[in-house]
């Protein structure tokens, strides 16, 4: 059962099937890096960020923090139910590291800030997942 994701308003769309990410399709977003707007270099590994949550009304108390302008970290350290307490860290990972469902998520998320994050939501074995990446490479 592990559910597809969904992204807020200030995160560009994944790029999954029948999605567009922000920006043209020009040919200049080829060569767009992880700070544009167009497709994203490939990555062997992420520096990410996570709230967990295992009911699905907290999820939703988290996101409304986040919509209202609180950071993420801030959000993570009060509402993630694991034990990355450190504001949601998980440092950097490498792929096939992670949920498999989770890792699509997060490789297809531009880097952001926790204090102006850019998110998306996936359901795993875990429960809820409020993803951000802060880095590539």
């Amino acid at each position: 059962m592990a559910g597809g994701k969904k992204t807020n308003d200030k995160t560009a769309k994944a790029s999954d099937k029948g999605t567009k990410s922000k920006g043209s399709n020009s040919k200049e977003d080829k060569s767009a890096d992880a700070s544009g707007s167009g497709k994203l270099k490939p990555a062997t590994s992420i520096n990410v960020r996570h709230i967990l949550c295992e009911k699905h009304s907290k999820k939703e108390e988290a996101l409304t923090k986040l919509r209202d302008g609180a950071k993420f970290d801030d959000v993570a350290r009060e509402f993630s139910e694991d034990k990355a307490r450190q504001g949601g860290s998980l440092g950097w990972k490498i792929r096939g590291a992670l949920d498999a469902t989770f890792e699509k998520a997060a490789y297809d998320l531009e880097p952001s800030t926790t204090g102006n994050p850019k998110y998306v939501e996936v359901k795993t074995g875990h429960g809820y997942h409020i993803i951000m990446v802060e880095g590539r490479k």
